[in-house]
């Protein structure tokens, strides 16, 4: 197509050319001295186009003559860069390869390319790559000393350079994954720290924030982390539920006394206090620091709604209210006996009524409840032996002697187990 466009120019161009110039009637005289020189028209128009070219082509001839040197070196600068980015791709792939003492070389020797070329050297950015490289294969050969040098200078040159920005917070951002590897949970946390708010609040470092706050054994702060990645949707929703409350059981488990506790209980979110397993949780607590009444006061309004709980969720309410059962009042009473007429099959609810029931000294509804609790298979053997235990008492107040030994025997055996 492009011949056929040339050879209609060259056409036309005959064409113009035939017009124009075909009739040779002007004349161009040149006078030197006594000397007269005359040329048809055409002729002088030819020359001077001509000459025109001849010029042009030799001051490029000139120009391309004098900058020779400027374009040697040009093109061994752009060798030299080359070779440098080459080198850098190689301890890239070797990094990913597995090969850390290869990469760790390779990228030394675009490093050292670069500052033998001064061309190259105002390049931070390569620079800043070429040491974050560096650094990361001497973390995997558990080289710390030279890593921390390399990460020293990688974070020098990126603060010096606005283009290199992204590479420093990539730098922070490792830093602090490397001190967690280090198990140096404070120093991660610092590195963390010093990132600017939008870097800080990406999911990769809310990642390394939560497990820096685990390590460090600060479950409140990293309960707060979970829910920004929980927002984030970093996790699934099963997951996120898991994790959020595995860190509300640490802060709850990390409480000394009751008070402790309480201020626990209040500082967790409310979606939290509507984990039936996290108030189980924290009336266990409670209960075992004596705060009996509070205990139950946190298991009250789930009492409320058992029916819309899973089983698993009323064996982990039923298990804390037999923890905190001790000065149950009557007015739990009702809203039991309700629990156990919706399931009456469930053996945790009937240990749980049953020692209620025993504790309001209530013997002959608590005895049927603790016989059912005592042979179910699928309760706890903490749980079987205590109604054991209990069942043993109600025997011993009757003066029934031979059944008092028969049920301490169930409860050895059990114990025994």
């Amino acid at each position: 197509m492009r011949a056929v466009i040339w050879f209609v120019l060259l056409f036309v161009l005959a064409v113009v050319s035939a017009s124009v110039l075909g009739t040779n009637d002007g004349l161009a005289s040149f006078y030197w001295g006594s000397w007269r020189l005359d040329v048809s028209l055409n002729l002088f128009l030819i020359a001077l186009v001509a000459t025109c070219f001849a010029l042009v082509a030799v001051i490029q001839a000139i120009n391309a003559l004098i900058g020779l040197p400027r374009r040697a070196h040009e093109w061994r600068v752009a060798r030299r860069d080359r070779t440098a980015q080459a080198a850098l791709r190689d301890a890239l792939s070797q990094y990913f390869g597995g090969r850390y003492s290869r990469a760790q070389k390779s990228a030394q020797r675009a490093l050292l390319i670069q500052s033998d070329t001064p061309d190259l050297v105002q390049d931070n950015e390569f620079t800043v790559l070429g040491h974050l490289l560096a650094a990361g294969s001497l973390h995997k050969l558990q080289d710390r000393v030279r890593r921390d040098e390399q990460l020293r200078l990688a974070l020098d040159l990126s603060s010096r350079s606005g283009l290199a920005r992204p590479a420093e917070e990539g730098a922070r951002l490792l830093a602090a994954e490397w001190a967690l590897d280090d198990r140096d949970a404070a120093r991660a946390l610092e590195l963390l720290g010093e990132l600017p708010p939008g870097v800080a609040r990406r999911t990769h470092a809310l990642r390394l924030r939560l497990q820096a706050t685990r390590l460090a054994r600060q479950p409140h702060e990293a309960l707060k982390t979970a829910r920004l990645l929980a927002k984030h949707q970093a996790f699934s929703k099963e997951a996120a539920q898991g994790l959020l409350r595995s860190l509300a059981f640490e802060s709850l488990d990390g409480a000394r006394d009751a008070d402790q506790v309480r201020r626990v209980w209040l500082s967790l979110e409310a979606v939290d206090r509507r984990d039936p397993f996290v108030a189980a949780r924290t009336a266990t607590r409670l209960s075992k620091f004596g705060a009996q009444a509070d205990a139950r006061n946190a298991l009250r309004p789930f009492w409320e709604r058992l029916g819309e709980l899973g089983i698993d969720e009323r064996c982990a309410l039923a298990e804390a209210l037999v923890a905190s059962i001790d000065g149950i009042g009557a007015d739990w009473l009702p809203r039991l006996e309700a629990s156990l007429q919706a399931f009456p099959r469930e053996p945790a609810l009937a240990h749980a009524v049953g020692r209620a029931l025993a504790q309001r000294e209530l013997w002959g509804k608590a005895r049927l409840l603790l016989q059912q609790a005592a042979d179910a298979e699928e309760l706890p053997m903490a749980a079987r032996r205590d109604a054991w235990v209990l069942l043993a008492h109600l025997a011993e107040q009757q003066g029934d002697v031979e059944r008092t030994a028969d049920c301490y025997r169930h409860a050895a055996t059990l114990a025994e187990i």
